[in-house]
């Protein structure tokens, strides 16, 4: 699903860009410079470039997947009388058990979904539109967008760490030319004030975003105050993880792969054609 918005475009321009600036200077002005003659160079290597490729899986992931569309019904429905009713012009909900009528979308949509104004559809269990992944996060693609924010915080992490120990191993064999110092020393202040920047900020999202997958409500609930009531006991942290990033083991939820979802999009056709 790719939405034609200029900001998210321009937004994952510069995630890829920063990405790549990272890796190349973590490789050329940091392992070929400090660790040339040392076994921790490949590593490191091998280890960064994991990081980053497992990055970018879950961020194309977060990108190109359905975040939770509601399916259109195969017939159009009537709303009119609801398109004239005197309510204000900001609802555009009407309550049917436990049901919703979308009057942009013209449809009826589950419980918990709601309309995105950027991807002009409905959203199962939207938490909001991402301009860094120029998509909704929703129910299909929550797991995915959670791992890019992890990747984005190790990758950060790894950076200034490798930056800090190339700064106190003393090389030998590096190279004294002024030039190269001041280059090396210029990459590696911006690398590390690009780590930091891109580090707090995803930080700050991850806390926001287990908060609410712990509490149980997305973000558009939070925002509008909306409290679900439970006739039986809370779930537990790692049933309301598992609703995110799948039944598999906790170990596999880090992996880009393939997240079953916990409904059929075929379902929620056949109930929305059975309304009309």
């Amino acid at each position: 699903m790719f939405v034609r918005d200029p900001c998210g475009i321009v937004c994952i321009i510069v995630t890829y860009i920063a990405v790549f600036y990272a890796d190349y200077v973590v490789i050329r002005w940091i392992i070929l410079n400090t660790m040339q003659d040392s076994l921790w160079g490949p590593f490191h290597v091998v280890a960064f470039n994991t990081v980053v490729l497992l990055l970018m899986m879950a961020h194309l992931k977060a990108v190109c997947s359905d975040p939770g569309v509601v399916p259109l019904p195969q017939t159009r429905m009537d709303f009119s009388d609801i398109h004239t009713s005197s309510s204000s012009p900001a609802d555009d909900c009407d309550e049917r058990d436990d049901w919703t009528v979308c009057t942009r979308c013209e449809t009826y949509r589950p419980p918990r979904a709601h309309h995105c104004r950027i991807c002009k559809r409905c959203i199962r269990r939207m938490d909001h539109h991402c301009p860094w992944i120029n998509n909704c996060v929703g129910e299909r693609n929550h797991k995915y967008f959670i791992q890019f924010l992890v990747y984005v915080g190790v990758l950060a992490l790894y950076a200034i760490v490798l930056v800090a120990l190339s700064w106190a191993y003393d090389c030998q064999e590096c190279s004294n030319d002024i030039a190269v110092k001041h280059s090396r020393i210029l990459h590696c202040v911006m690398l590390v004030l690009e780590s930091a920047l891109f580090g707090l900020f995803v930080i700050a999202i991850l806390v926001d975003q287990f908060q609410a997958i712990l509490g149980d409500e997305t973000g558009v609930e939070r925002v509008q105050a909306v409290h679900h009531h439970y006739t039986k006991p809370a779930p537990r942290a790692l049933t309301l993880l598992s609703q995110v990033c799948g039944k598999g083991h906790p170990v596999l939820w880090l992996l880009p792969c393939h997240n079953p979802p916990r409904y059929s999009f075929r379902r929620d056709a056949h109930l929305i054609d059975h309304q009309v």
